[in-house]
C-alpha cells in the first residue's frame, strides 16, 4: 500500500465527506430531521454538538464544511487566542473572498473557552458574522457560556450501536482507496464482533484497533493476514469472555445476578456475577438498571433506602464511567443483596394492573371525583368527600375503590425489615386475618 496513505491514521482516512456516507446519529441526521435539513438547505445557524469521543461530532462538522457555500474555519479552544477569533471574524468581512459576509467557525472543545474568548466570540455570534459549531464531550448546559447556549441549538450525539460500528469496520476493511482493502485480510466474524463490542460506541477506537491488528499481524504461509479472536483480543486489550451482549450468555449472567440479589444474604454470588459483567465490558447503565429494578421488586418497602442507593448509583455511573463505577455498582448491588426482602409492592401493582386490563373496573366513586372547576355539579352531603386530615390518624371511612372492586385486596405487607412496621399498623387498624394473603 502507498506509504503516504498509511502515514495517516485509518480513522482519519475513513472520515466520510458527504452526509449520505455518515453512519450513526439517526435521531438527528436522518432524512427529514432538523439538522439534516439545516445542512442540506445550507441554512445552518449556530449549533453545539455534545457527546462522548468518537461518535461523529468532528466528522459531521467536516461534512458541513463540504456542504456549505460559506467560508469554513476551525479553531481549538485550548490553543486559540482572542486574536484568532477576531481574525476569523475579519475574514468574513473581506468581500472579494467572502461575499456572504458570514463564516462558519468550528470550535473544538468549546467547553474550554475562557471568559476573554467568550466575550470576544459572543458579539460575532449574535450579529451572525460567525455561525458557530461547537463540539464538546461535556454537558454544554453546565460547561458552556449560557449566552452562547441561548443562541445555539444543542444536538446530543449518542455512542454508536454495535451494528453501526460493524458497518464501519467492514467498510474500512474492504475500501481499496482509503481503507485496508489492498491488504490480504481475512477477518473472522468473532474478531469483528469483539472489536466492535470493545469499542463501546467509539468509531475511532474501533478503527484504530482494526488498523493495529492489520498492520502488526504477519502474513501466513498462504500470504493472508489472519485476524481472528486472539489477535482482536491483543489489539483491544480486552479478553473475550464468553459473554455476548445480545446473546444467551448475556441474559444468563444477568439472570444469575438478579436471582442472587433476590436471595437474602447472598453477597458473594452477587459480586461474582457483577464481576463477570464488568470484565466482559457490560455497560454500567445496563447493570445499574438491573439493580434499580431489583431494589423495587425484591426489596421494596422492607428497606426503602435500597432504591435510593440504587438510583444514586445509576446517576453516579453516568458521571464516572469505568473503572470507578465498579465500586459504585458493587455498593448498590450489595445493598440490595443484604436487605430484608419483600415483593409485596411488586405483587400488588401487578395484580392491580391485571384487574384494570381484564375486569370491569367501574366508575370512580363520586366522592373522589374532582370538583375544583367551574360548573362542577355539587355533591349531596351523603356523597361529599371527607377530608382525611379532619379524622384521627388521617383516616376517613368512606368509599375509595369502585363498586365492582370494593372487596379487592392488592397489598399484603410482609413482616420483613421496615415493612414490618406497616404490617403492625395495618394489623392494629384491621386484623391479623385481614393481612393473610388470599389465593
Amino acid at each position: 500500500m502507498n506509504n503516504d496513505i498509511l502515514s495517516t491514521p485509518l480513522a482519519a482516512r475513513m472520515r466520510p465527506a458527504r452526509l449520505e456516507e455518515f453512519i450513526g446519529q439517526k435521531h438527528i441526521v436522518s432524512e427529514g430531521k432538523l439538522l439534516y435539513r439545516m445542512i442540506k438547505t445550507d441554512r445552518l445557524s449556530s449549533v453545539i454538538f455534545c457527546g462522548p469521543p468518537g461518535v461523529g461530532k468532528t466528522t459531521l462538522a467536516r461534512i458541513i464544511s463540504n456542504e456549505t457555500r460559506l467560508a469554513f474555519k476551525r479553531l481549538n479552544a485550548v490553543s486559540a487566542g482572542v486574536g484568532d477569533i477576531r481574525d476569523v471574524a475579519d475574514s468574513a468581512k473581506v468581500s472579494f473572498e467572502n461575499p456572504t459576509g458570514r463564516v462558519v467557525l468550528f470550535f473544538d472543545e468549546i467547553h474550554r473557552l475562557n471568559k476573554n474568548q467568550q466575550d470576544v466570540l459572543l458579539p460575532y455570534v449574535e450579529d451572525g458574522t460567525i455561525i458557530l459549531i461547537g463540539a464538546t464531550i461535556e454537558n454544554p448546559y453546565y460547561a458552556v457560556n449560557r449566552a452562547l447556549i441561548s443562541r445555539s441549538t444543542v444536538f446530543r450525539f449518542e455512542p454508536l450501536c454495535e451494528d453501526d460500528i460493524l458497518q464501519l469496520l467492514h467498510t474500512a476493511a474492504s475500501d481499496k482507496e482509503k481503507g485496508l482493502g489492498l491488504l490480504p485480510l481475512n477477518i473472522t466474524d468473532e474478531a469483528y464482533r469483539h472489536i466492535a463490542y470493545c469499542a463501546d460506541g467509539d468509531a475511532r477506537k474501533a478503527l484504530t484497533s482494526l488498523e493495529l491488528a492489520a498492520m502488526t499481524t504477519e502474513k501466513n504461509a498462504s500470504g493472508e493476514i489472519i485476524i481472528d479472536l486472539s489477535v482482536a483480543e491483543e489489539c483491544t486489550g480486552a479478553r473475550a469472555i464468553k459473554y455476548d451482549t445480545a446473546g444467551e450468555n448475556h441474559y444468563d449472567t444477568a439472570s444469575a445476578f438478579i436471582k442472587s440479589m433476590r436471595n437474602y444474604m447472598e453477597p458473594d454470588a452477587v459480586l461474582h456475577y457483577l464481576a463477570r459483567m464488568i470484565e466482559a465490558g457490560e455497560k454500567p447503565e445496563f447493570i445499574a438498571r438491573r439493580i434499580m429494578i431489583a431494589a423495587a421488586e425484591e426489596v421494596g418497602l422492607a428497606n426503602p433506602a435500597a432504591l435510593q442507593v440504587a438510583v444514586a448509583a445509576a446517576q453516579a455511573v453516568e458521571m464516572v464511567g469505568w473503572p470507578e463505577s465498579s465500586l459504585i455498582l458493587a455498593e448498590a448491588a450489595l445493598m440490595v443483596a443484604c436487605s430484608p426482602k419483600s415483593n409485596a409492592a411488586y405483587k400488588g401493582i401487578n395484580k392491580a394492573l391485571e384487574d384494570v386490563r381484564t375486569k370491569k373496573i367501574g366508575k370512580i366513586p363520586s366522592n373522589l371525583k374532582n370538583t375544583d372547576y367551574e360548573g362542577a355539579v355539587k355533591l349531596s352531603p351523603k356523597e361529599a368527600y371527607k377530608y382525611s386530615h379532619d379524622y384521627p390518624n388521617a383516616r376517613a371511612e368512606q368509599q375509595y375503590l369502585p363498586d365492582e372492586l370494593r372487596s379487592v385486596r392488592y397489598y399484603y405487607p410482609k413482616r420483613s425489615g421496615s415493612e414490618a412496621k406497616i404490617y403492625e399498623r395495618m394489623a392494629q387498624l384491621f386484623s391479623e386475618d385481614y393481612l393473610k394473603e388470599k389465593d
